[in-house]
């Protein structure tokens, strides 16, 4: 059985600031000004580590795989998009892959049709906040838990459950960590990338991205229509590049789940599947929420 639940603990964060706090107090006894030396660098690694998910500063987050294999995975974020998604399954079931598509619960809410149809082809959903506030994480605690619990409610309509959250732009804060534990979910980021803003810089994109990929990389690509007509095109051949360059390669593309070790999303029981509308509870994290509504029952 696999264990999706984080476990807390101490994070680089916490230690930082058992060392530096510490080291500030004991400077302002001898000087006061150099007090400001420890916690001049401790607020700055606060502000800068977060847009470096792989240094895991505030929670434990998946970023590559753990096969040992010449293997991948592939996942795409921003989606469902009424044009990009019908493109990317149609390569997908070409090549015989399963990716993981980490929507945002406002379009997954806006074409049920592509989630159904994701999910009929095997592929897994992942959570990626329901709205896409690239500033979520300088929101309150009880906005970041809306956010991603609008979603599993959302996609709890389809009979499944997400276990995994990727922050919007992969940006992370020292209260996400207590809600994915709150939740049951666990974080993923990503290993290989080539900047492309959201499907804007898609020319050379297959190029970048087989440069840098190695064995057990976690790929982040977008799920997204490019904003320019004439980009589309260009976007179509750039994704079948990834996918032919990768087989030519060696690579095996694995679904997300058998890549980490970690399961990614299950079936919820039959009766448990929604249609539309209603609240979703999790008794056992005292969280009641609907669209209208958000609470968090005091312990």
């Amino acid at each position: 059985m696999i264990e999706n639940k984080e476990k807390l603990r101490f994070s680089p964060a916490h230690f930082a600031g058992m060392c530096l706090l510490p080291a500030a107090l004991l400077l302002g006894l001898i000087r006061i000004d150099l007090a400001l030396l420890p916690l001049t660098g401790f607020l700055g690694l606060c502000a800068v580590a977060p847009f470096f998910p792989r240094l895991e500063f505030f929670l434990p987050m998946v970023n590559q795989g753990k096969t040992g294999r010449k293997a991948v995975a592939i996942t795409f974020d921003d989606g469902p998009d009424p044009v990009s998604t019908p493109i990317l399954l149609r390569l997908l079931l070409e090549h015989e892959i399963h990716a993981t598509f980490f929507v945002n619960g406002h379009k997954a809410a806006g074409y049920p049709a592509l989630i159904r149809r994701i999910l009929h082809e095997g592929h897994t959903l992942g959570n990626h906040s329901y709205g896409h506030d690239n500033l979520l994480m300088l929101r309150s605690k009880e906005i970041l838990q809306k956010e991603i619990v609008l979603v599993q409610q959302e996609l709890e309509k389809y009979g499944v459950l997400t276990h995994a959250f990727r922050p919007p732009v992969c940006v992370t804060n020292p209260t996400l960590g207590k809600v994915l534990h709150k939740l049951g979910m666990y974080a993923v980021g990503f290993s290989c990338r080539a900047p492309d803003a959201g499907n804007r810089w898609v020319e050379t994109l297959s190029a970048r991205i087989l440069k840098k990929v190695r064995p057990d990389d976690i790929i982040l690509l977008h799920d997204v229509l490019p904003p320019k007509k004439e980009l589309l095109p260009i976007w179509r051949r750039e994704m079948e590049a990834i996918l032919h360059g990768l087989a030519a390669d060696g690579f095996a593309v694995l679904p997300l789940a058998t890549l980490i070790g970690r399961e990614v999303m299950s079936k919820l029981p039959e009766q448990k599947a929604q249609t539309g509308g209603g609240a979703m509870t999790w008794d056992k994290t005292n969280i009641h929420v609907t669209r209208n509504a958000f609470t968090v029952a005091p312990k």
